[in-house]
């Protein structure tokens, strides 16, 4: 058995490690304590997940948060300050981080036309970025369980408007296999195995590794 020759990775139309840029937005305390979407033990264990794939893959990360510097919100919460700690925030007052000058300047310089795109909340800190990119002719793709609204309906109703503008609509575990794509990938397959945990603490890989050997 044998692999085709790997595509050229900044062309393919899908998501490679070379192609695609990583954006989070504003998972801060007041945002994840008011999110009604989604459990939010699950919703938390999602992102981090998720940031650990952008780091894992090595992509180019923007991480935005929204009043830091007044005072009037907190920092990233600490679970993932713990996987992305070491890079820098883009602090802004804007609702939409596409109108804040430094933020959209950092997305630009990364010069990749692939963002997967997370924030709180989806219907407005998501949405209103994510409209916009798609305008500028960026591909935005948003991990649909590593985002969360302040209600189920308005989860929803923003998932699909922005899936009207062209947005596309993966998971956490899709983005996950988009971006490992083959096993003889093996420098990165050692991260790719959190793919396997899931928020209730289950995995399903040792489970089945228990009951072969049991």
């Amino acid at each position: 058995m044998a692999s085709e020759e790997i595509r050229n990775p900044q062309t393919d139309q899908l998501l490679t490690p070379e192609n695609s840029a990583f954006i989070i937005i504003d998972y801060q305390p007041i945002q994840v304590s008011s999110i009604r979407s989604m459990p939010r033990e699950e919703l938390v264990f999602n992102i981090v997940s998720t940031a650990k794939a952008a780091v894992n893959y090595n992509l180019p990360i923007v991480h935005s948060t929204v009043n830091v510097a007044t005072g009037r919100n907190k920092p990233p919460i600490q679970e993932l300050q713990d996987v992305l700690g070491h890079l820098p925030t883009y602090d802004r007052t804007s609702i939409n981080s596409w109108e804040d000058i430094e933020f959209k300047r950092a997305v630009k310089a990364i010069g990749r036309r692939k963002l997967i795109m997370t924030a709180l909340w989806t219907e407005a800190c998501l949405t209103f970025p994510a409209l916009d990119a798609i305008q500028e002719g960026y591909e935005v793709y948003v991990p649909v369980d590593a985002v969360g609204g302040t209600s189920l309906a308005a989860h929803e109703a923003a998932l699909r408007r922005m899936e009207q503008a062209g947005v596309k609509l993966i998971s956490r575990v899709q983005m996950y296999c988009e971006l490992q794509r083959d096993w003889s990938r093996g420098a990165t397959v050692p991260g790719f195995m959190g793919v396997f945990d899931n928020f209730d603490g289950f995995n399903p890989e040792k489970a089945a590794e228990g009951k072969a050997t049991s």
